[in-house]
């Protein structure tokens, strides 16, 4: 097998002896016959410069990071470019970081539906999994064990099939109009799943938008394009370091095997 040096090279000698050949039968004292063997000398070079093989001639894929959450990410009542992950995509590229941002956020999402969604997305690499769901089981009032125990198993799933994946946790809290045990336990349990995981953890996604009425809907609950602004920011003083270590090779994952 030719290095990839030298496929470029070859491409590159190809190309020059292509424009000389065709220099030449622009010459006026050329006959009929030596017009016929140039056009068979630019086919054949046509032949084998099309063997070289694509992925030489192309730049390096774009890193993924899938972020994987609910309404809040999803930008509930808003255009998907006014959303978190979107503006995370702008602010990577702005800064020459060479990653894709993909939102397979479900407003309404719960933790046992984003189970049941994940499959289709372990067909493709990730690099960073950002994940951000827990709130509506909450307020649906599942136990702290179950909820912690749906957020793991997807874990798992992302880190089977991409063994060296970056993973980012958004931390939820729940409004203090009942500060019981549930309430405690279900705002510790981010930074827990964190510890366990090795990931990284934004301490609160709603930091310094919760309870603003200037940067929610009317319904006081779901961030308006200021307020996804503010989340763009919690998240990306996690998100940036990991991305540029990511870049400069110490992150990523291969593509995910076939299977199942």
């Amino acid at each position: 097998m030719l290095s990839e040096a030298k496929h470029l090279c070859l491409f590159s000698v190809g190309v020059q002896m292509s424009s000389e050949i065709l220099r030449f039968a622009q010459n006026d004292s050329v006959t009929a016959l030596e017009r016929f063997i140039v056009a068979r000398c630019i086919a054949f070079l046509g032949v084998v410069l099309c063997a070289v093989p694509v992925q030489t001639l192309r730049a390096d894929p774009s890193k993924t990071i899938l972020v994987f959450g609910d309404s809040l990410s999803d930008g509930f009542m808003l255009k998907r470019s006014e959303a978190y992950p979107a503006l995370l995509g702008k602010k990577l590229r702005a800064t020459g970081l060479n990653f894709q941002v993909i939102n397979a956020s479900a407003a309404g999402g719960t933790t046992e539906g984003g189970l049941e969604r994940l499959p289709p997305h372990l067909k493709h690499r990730i690099d960073v999994f950002i994940l951000e769901l827990g709130i509506n089981d909450a307020f649906r009032g599942l136990s702290i064990d179950q909820i912690q125990s749906n957020l793991q198993q997807i874990i798992d799933k992302v880190k089977t099939r991409n063994p060296t994946v970056r993973v980012v946790i958004a931390g939820m809290q729940l409004p203090n109009y009942a500060g019981d045990d549930y309430v405690l336990a279900f705002g510790k349990m981010f930074s827990d799943l964190a510890a366990r995981n090795n990931a990284a953890l934004v301490p609160y996604l709603l930091q310094g938008v919760a309870g603003d009425p200037s940067l929610n809907l009317p319904d006081g609950i779901h961030p308006n394009a200021a307020g996804q602004r503010i989340l763009a920011e919690n998240v990306w003083r996690v998100l940036e370091p990991i991305a540029r270590e990511g870049t400069e090779g110490r992150g990523g994952s291969p593509e995910p095997p076939a299977g199942n």
